[in-house]
Formats: structure tokens, sequence, C-alpha cells
């Protein structure tokens, strides 16, 4: 497991290195803002993002407001936390989008010692539509 620097703006600009040859990076996933209790990511929808029917694959929206979620909970670790796994998520679609960007918005909802609640809310750039409610719980791991 990589050792998360605590000083946010480190933290930030790590994830966007750490991230670049992983699912964050190939998506084209982008770090707006990340600190404790918060994360906003985003990306350009591409071909990448699509499925085969040309609709926007829930599994790019998934990924964007689960990585959102995993940020926020980095950025939120308690004391002697080293990390954390997800035990649990669910998303609702509620519209489409093809072109654009995309943003989520992920906030705790719970923090406590061992597990964290999320909810990301995921929503066209261009018209603020919203296209994904989604959440998840994190188990908080430690040495």
């Amino acid at each position: 497991m990589p050792e998360f620097p605590r000083d946010l703006a480190q933290l930030k600009s790590w994830f966007e290195e750490y991230g670049k040859p992983r699912l964050p990076g190939l998506l084209g996933i982008e770090v707006v803002n990340v600190e404790p209790g918060k994360c906003t990511l985003r990306f350009d929808i591409e071909l990448k993002h699509l499925a085969s029917n040309g609709f926007l694959h829930a599994a790019s929206v998934v990924a964007l407001a689960d990585t959102a979620a995993g940020y926020g909970c980095v950025a939120s670790l308690p004391e002697g936390a080293i990390g954390f796994t997800t035990v649990e998520l669910k998303s609702n679609h509620t519209a489409n989008v093809t072109s654009g960007g995309l943003v989520a918005h992920a906030t705790m909802q719970h923090g406590g010692r061992t597990i964290q609640v999320w909810d990301a809310v995921v929503r066209s750039e261009e018209n603020d539509k919203q296209v994904c409610l989604f959440r998840n719980t994190q188990l908080i791991l430690y040495p």
C-alpha cells in the first residue's frame, strides 16, 4: 500500500501522478479539489467513456464517482490509518450525456474510525444535468 502525503497540495499532486498509469489516468480523470470531507474530480467525455451502444458507459461514471470518494477518503483518514478499501457501492444513473465534461462532487456522510460513508453526485458540466447519484462505504485500514 502506498504512503500518502498528509499535506493537501502534495496529496493533490500525488493523486495526479500516481493515477496517470492507473484507471484514473486511463480515463482522463482530473483532480479539481481534494480536502477532508470533500473531493471534486472531472473528465472530458471521449469515445473511450462510451458503451458500444453509443451512450455513456455506466462503468465510466462509477469510476469517476468512486475515485472522487476514494481520494476524499484518503484526505480524511483518521490518525494512524494507512489506507482504505471499498466494501460496498451503489449507483443510480438518472440521465445520460455523450459529450462535454462530467464532474463528480463527493462528500463524506460519516467519518468514523473504521468506516467512512461517501456520497457523490455526478453532473454534466455543460448543463448541470444530474447523471448519477452514488454512495459507497469505505473500510479504514490500520497497520
